[in-house]
């Protein structure tokens, strides 16, 4: 006679059944509320040891398994935990959003409904200038007074806009074409359901330093709001793994492995031979920028990149 299957039951996170329905505000008229998720922590353990049941009682090996399995990147068991998210978010933000294709996503459609009338602002001390050395990135801010005329600016042309949109619709014209005229700044709203794995991915890029200011904040609310709660051992993995990480290339780890042997010579020639160090004519080196990532991992070690002596 064959034994029974072993009766499961639904896992459950009581620190995350505390949120399921809150809306937690990002920005200054976003937010991102928990709708549903499957799994937890023990979940990815079971898939990684093809069992069904508890398996091991113990929470330190649980987490040295969690550990092993997001240290040598094997992802497959993360995937067996799914999370929903309902997110209210400006469409520019969103543009960058939609772009992680590993996640099912309905939003509102604008051809049916009428669109929010909401939309981001700006307050004057919030205006970033264009970074001088990154053509997608921001760096600084502007002084409060030009800062104010430019959230004036913004106001007036959000106002029109939603003036122009709303004439149009009450005259016949049709949504799908009414609504063409509206910032990027306007609010959409969305269901966005993905997997743990493709969803740490996300947080890796988004919560990023380098990330745009305004989806970082959504990012970094999910993560720490959310994620935090619902897998507390992947969450510390993840941070000590992929954010708080430092991953050096083949010729970072040849230079670091001359630095350690003693020899800045041999640690120069490998950045020569890699075409890092071509003089500029003017006493120093013509920009490389994975050049200047190997320097910035050396000085996170207190290392100075022997090339910038010479």
């Amino acid at each position: 006679m064959k034994p029974e299957a072993e009766k499961l039951s639904r896992p459950s996170v009581p620190e995350l059944d505390a949120l399921l329905g809150q809306a937690l505000p990002v920005l200054d008229d976003g937010f991102v509320r928990l709708v549903d998720y499957m799994g937890n922590d023990q979940s990815i353990v079971q898939a990684a040891r093809v069992s069904y049941g508890d398996g091991t009682k113990k929470v330190s090996q649980d987490r040295g398994l969690i550990r092993y399995l997001l240290r040598h990147r094997h992802t497959t068991p993360f995937e067996m935990c799914e999370i929903k998210l309902h997110v209210r978010v400006p469409m520019d933000a969103w543009r960058q959003w939609i772009r992680h294709r590993t996640a099912s996503v309905n939003e509102v459609s604008s051809r049916y409904s009428i669109v929010s009338d909401s939309a981001q602002t700006t307050g004057p001390g919030q205006w970033r200038m264009q970074s001088s050395d990154n053509k997608q990135g921001s760096s600084g801010f502007f002084d409060e007074e030009t800062g104010a005329a430019f959230t004036a600016s913004e106001r007036d042309v959000q106002a029109m806009a939603r003036k122009v949109y709303e004439e149009k619709v009450e005259l016949g014209v049709a949504r799908e074409q009414a609504r063409k005229d509206l910032p990027l700044c306007t609010y959409t709203e969305a269901y966005w359901k993905i997997n743990l794995h493709n969803l740490l991915h996300f947080l890796a890029l988004r919560m990023d330093p380098h990330a745009q200011k305004e989806i970082r904040d959504f990012a970094t609310t999910i993560g720490e709001r959310i994620v935090s709660r619902w897998v507390p051992l992947t969450w510390e993995a993840f941070l000590d793994y992929r954010m708080g990480a430092t991953s050096l290339t083949r010729i970072e780890g040849e230079i670091l492995a001359a630095l350690g042997a003693g020899s800045t010579a041999d640690a120069v020639a490998v950045a020569e031979q890699a075409g890092w160090l071509v003089a500029d004519g003017q006493g120093g080196w013509k920009r490389n920028r994975e050049r200047e990532e190997c320097e910035g991992k050396l000085a996170g070690f207190h290392i100075t990149a022997p090339w910038l002596d010479r």
